[in-house]
């Protein structure tokens, strides 16, 4: 019965009826979500909802009357590095909404920006549009499978009171770009380029929950210096203008039900 009437507050939050309660934040590295777990106070849940065994992390509490969950995917359990990428991303997604019933999602992250489409350093993107740059499937109608464009969740009150660009993002499993994903990146028209923002947006648009991608740019793919140097380089300060981002947002929530965004 608990679950009924939870999918029906969802439904009534998506027509835009009720308030915004809760909100999951999938974020895939610990140094992008640890700020974040300071700024909203949370707490690691010792005892996690997920299935016995995987790294994912719960970090939860109450902020501003909004229940707040960051989710970070761990860390690999063989190699000890960020699990970062399209399948944990698509795993810890599935696994939040079943666990804890989000009335909306946000995906925060660093990513890529090209600076010939206006991308700076520490710039804060709000994601108009995701799709894959490397899912080639040279097949009718499965070529628009692997892209798999969709746009996101509409934000105009968001966008009005928060100095955010607007960009869209393509997302692919690596951190460099080939010749082959450079050409699927221009077709997506993107800005800006991570490795999990359009997976998070498949799953999400599977069970109909809204979600907004708020992406801060550590490198210049177009730029002069190796892509994997000014990522870490810029990582930590960058880092914050993430923090500040994510919170003007989520300052912006409480009372508010999605239409309102």
């Amino acid at each position: 019965m608990a679950a009924i009437e939870r999918a029906a507050d969802q439904e009534e939050n998506v027509q835009g009826s009720g308030a915004i309660s809760t909100i999951v934040i999938i974020i895939a590295m610990q140094t992008e979500a640890l700020p974040l777990v300071n700024t909203f106070q949370l707490t690691e849940d010792p005892d996690s909802p997920f299935p016995k065994g995987v790294p994912w992390v719960r970090y939860h509490g109450t902020y501003k009357g909004l229940e707040i969950n960051i989710i970070w995917p761990g860390k690999d359990s063989l190699l000890g590095v960020d699990s970062v990428g399209t399948i944990s991303a698509s795993l810890v997604t599935y696994s939040s909404i079943q666990a804890l019933r989000p009335d909306l999602i946000i995906n925060a992250g660093t990513a890529g920006g090209f600076k010939a489409k206006g991308a700076s350093i520490a710039d804060v993107y709000l994601a108009s549009e995701v799709a894959f740059h490397d899912r080639r499937i040279p097949i009718p109608v499965f070529d628009q499978y692997g892209v798999g464009a969709r746009k996101t969740f509409s934000t105009p009150n968001l966008v009005r009171e928060i100095n955010l660009k607007i960009g869209k993002l393509s997302t692919g499993d690596s951190l460099d770009m080939s010749p082959h994903d450079e050409a699927s990146i221009m077709a997506n028209e993107a800005v800006i380029k991570d490795m999990e923002g359009a997976a998070v947006a498949y799953v999400a648009s599977l069970f109909s929950i809204p979600t907004i991608f708020l992406k801060a740019v550590t490198d210049i793919i177009d730029g002069d210096k190796p892509t994997a140097e000014e990522f870490l380089e810029n990582l930590a300060a960058v880092t914050a203008a993430l923090d500040q981002a994510v919170s003007q947002v989520v300052d912006f929530l409480p009372g508010r039900s999605l239409s309102e965004l």
